[in-house]
């Protein structure tokens, strides 16, 4: 026991020690009390679990029901359900079966095959008394044998009591059972009325042999291996098949409306997806037909307002796909397009991506919203730098803020150029690296909605001597971001409602690596937003319906929930309310207070800092924005408009196409070509059947040497307006 003035306080801290007066207490080190315990044989055994729970996945003799409690949960579920509904279908098939078997003793009395043959060969009438001996024999034979069952029935009755008599109808009942146990319409059997079809039965072994062969996805003599029987998953079916030799899968992805029409079912409840990796090759497919429509009802509201705040560098939750996966979107090292036409949740999709960002205190937003609404005031109390508008004043607003970034991109690279290996081990920005105050390298995210107004803007400006238009210089100093910037820690995300190739230019789009497609007008826009031919691999975002708000294509760069090697998948994204938008920024704001990381626009700071044009301009290159806008000469314009992102992702056209796209003679296309130093050549193409055909066309490496060589008369002819000026 401790004496009163040891130091000791029962009555304060639990009985820690205190300072008496008059006394120095020197700091002492906590003691902790423990005892060494030899845990290996228990790592030992958690690891021979693990192995062995691997090996369970993955062994094909244990069925899918007993790999994962769900998967049992469910097999039960329709153990009981088909216990429920077994009485109701055994009397339902001796019902059919006994039908059977009246059809089949009414043809065989009736000498039905013969009395055909006889008709056939035009001599029923020499066969008439034959056919009639024969019918009035069979009658006899068929009475003959209802006595002697009836005979042997009443002797068993009278020997054996009730027994043999029920015995005797178990045994028939399940005769006639087995007799119609299909369905009229099944496999098997012709369908004598057509009726609405389930999906039970569309997945059907036989009957998806036979939906494959109406859609012209394999041949009449070739036929489906099944690596995984039918199984419920979520609200649909789900089947796993291997197509015939030489058959790929990217030929039924890209037939799916033919193989939904073949199954009965609606193109938005099937989705079909190419097995890769490990298990899977080029001929696997997935294949899941909901039940419904999956994107009917009302939207689910983002997981984000349910958190404190988000990490940057996490995937920002985006939506969730018809089987009900949540996708997560990637933003650092990235950038990301989304386009679509009016009020198809474009902003929407963008307010989505920014949240992560908002709510990690460490990132810095630049916020340009062209349309000039309401939509992103609420995050003016967070970013770095904002403009709303699509004034001249508001466009130039934008570029002297992508100036300052650009210039901002040069500077991380000569700091992280001085960085010891440890700390930036590449020329790349790091989780640690961003969230140091003293680096000064957060991760950046430039926000442009209705990028159009700024990219499309007339006003001629001078850049590095030579003129040119603001929308122009501002595609360069966006290019330039993305070319470089994420490598710095730069994220770009641009939305736009006219996605084509004369507004967002291809040396800005085609380096835009995620790509989100709400509805369009048509494939040529889908395909310019989320790649060229997209559509013809079975991507067309002209296709959504105009009810499916929020429903998009999404071509994702970097990995997801629904796979890494998925190319496009369809998406619902979150909904996110205004009231819910602005709780987010303001949980943003306070997040950032806290951290001291408020700057900026949100601090109340709009000014730039001095910035060496010189030295952004150059960063920029020659023939970007310094140099003057080109103007092609037809017809090579309008191949320039018509290829679009093509030209820099093909390496040949053919003529046929090109004379059919610009509605001119042959013969004057090819000599306007050839004044223009493009010669045609030969080359052989693939055909729709798989076939390879030779024709004429152009390469497309002599279409862009042609733009270089206009390119170069243009600019290095004289500048008078220049000079004027």
């Amino acid at each position: 026991m401790n004496a009163p003035g040891d130091g000791v306080d029962p009555a304060v801290n639990g009985g820690a020690p205190v300072a008496a007066p008059g006394r120095e207490v020197e700091p002492a080190e906590p003691v902790y009390d423990a005892e060494l315990v030899e845990d290996w044989p228990v790592a030992r055994r958690r690891t021979f679990r693990q192995r062995l729970a691997r090996s369970w996945q993955r062994s094909r003799l244990v069925p899918v029901a007993f790999k994962s409690r769900q998967a049992l949960k469910q097999a039960a579920r329709d153990v009981l359900a088909w216990l429920l509904r077994s009485p109701f279908r055994f009397v339902g098939a001796v019902g059919r079966g006994a039908v059977v078997m009246v059809r089949v003793w009414r043809r065989w009395v009736r000498v039905h095959d013969y009395r055909e043959a006889a008709e056939q060969s035009e001599k029923l009438a020499d066969k008439f008394v034959e056919i009639r001996a024969l019918t009035l024999f069979r009658w006899k034979v068929s009475g003959a044998v209802l006595a002697a069952v009836a005979a042997v029935l009443l002797v068993a009755d009278l020997l054996y009591g009730n027994v043999a008599l029920w015995i005797v109808a178990g045994v028939g009942s399940v005769a006639l059972a087995v007799a119609g146990r299909r369905k009229d319409g099944a496999p098997g059997r012709k369908a004598v009325l057509a009726g609405p079809r389930t999906l039970t039965w569309t997945m059907d072994p036989q009957v998806l042999v036979d939906a494959f062969r109406d859609a012209k996805l394999i041949g009449k003599d070739e036929t489906l291996r099944l690596v995984e029987r039918a199984a419920r998953i979520g609200d649909g079916w789900a089947v796993t098949v291997d197509l015939p030799a030489t058959r790929k899968a990217a030929d039924v992805i890209k037939h799916r409306d033919a193989l939904a029409s073949a199954l009965a079912v609606d193109e938005v409840q099937l989705i079909v997806e190419r097995v890769r990796g490990r298990g899977g090759h080029a001929g696997r497919v997935f294949l899941w037909v909901a039940d419904e429509d999956p994107y009917a009802g009302p939207p689910l509201r983002t997981p984000l307002l349910d958190v404190e705040w988000w990490d940057a560098w996490r995937p920002v939750p985006f939506g969730r796909d018809a089987r009900q996966r949540r996708i997560d979107l990637p933003l650092v090292w990235t950038l990301l397009l989304v386009g679509a036409i009016p009020r198809q949740g474009k902003t929407m999709a963008a307010r989505l991506a920014a949240s992560g960002l908002i709510l990690d205190p460490h990132t810095r937003l630049y916020v340009f919203d062209g349309k000039g609404g309401k939509d992103w005031k609420a995050v003016e109390e967070v970013v770095h730098r904002f403009v709303c508008g699509d004034g001249v004043e508001h466009a130039e607003a934008v570029r002297d803020y992508l100036v300052e970034l650009v210039a901002e991109v040069q500077a991380r690279y000569a700091r992280m150029a001085e960085l010891d290996d440890e700390v930036c081990p590449e020329s790349k920005i790091t989780p640690a690296i961003s969230r140091d105050p003293a680096l000064n390298m957060p991760i950046t995210a430039v926000i442009i909605d209705e990028v159009q107004v700024f990219l499309e803007n007339p006003t001629k400006v001078l850049v590095g001597g030579k003129k040119t238009t603001l929308g122009e210089y501002i595609v360069d100093l966006l290019a330039y971001l993305a070319r470089k910037g994420p490598a710095a820690g730069i994220v770009v995300i641009l939305a736009t409602q006219r996605p084509d190739s004369q507004t967002i230019p291809s040396r800005l789009r085609s380096v835009l690596g995620s790509r989100f497609a709400l509805r369009v007008m048509d494939w040529r826009d889908s395909n310019i937003v989320l790649g060229e031919q997209m559509n013809t691999r079975g991507y067309d975002a002209s296709t959504l319906l105009p009810s499916h708000k929020g429903v998009g294509i999404l071509r994702p760069d970097g990995d997801t929930d629904a796979g890494a090697e998925s190319l496009a998948m369809t998406v619902w994204t979150y909904y996110m309310a205004n009231p819910d938008w602005q709780a987010i920024c303001a949980r943003g704001r306070a997040l950032r207070e806290a951290a001291g990381t408020l700057s900026g626009h949100a601090a109340g700071d709009d000014t730039t800092c001095a910035i060496d044009s010189a030295a952004v301009v150059k960063a920029l290159g020659a023939g970007s924005g310094s140099a003057r806008p080109v103007e092609l000469p037809e017809p090579l314009a309008a191949v320039v408009r018509h290829l679009g992102e093509g030209i820099d992702q093909r390496e040949f056209v053919p003529t046929a196409e090109l004379v059919e796209a610009l509605e001119t003679e042959p013969s004057v296309f090819a000599r306007q070509m050839g004044e223009l130093g493009c010669r045609p050549i030969r080359q052989y193409v693939p055909t729709e059947d798989g076939e390879a055909r030779r024709v004429r066309g152009y390469l497309t490496a002599d279409i862009r040497a042609a733009i270089e060589q206009v390119d170069d008369e243009i600019n290095s002819a004289p500048n008078t307006e220049a000079d004027e000026s």
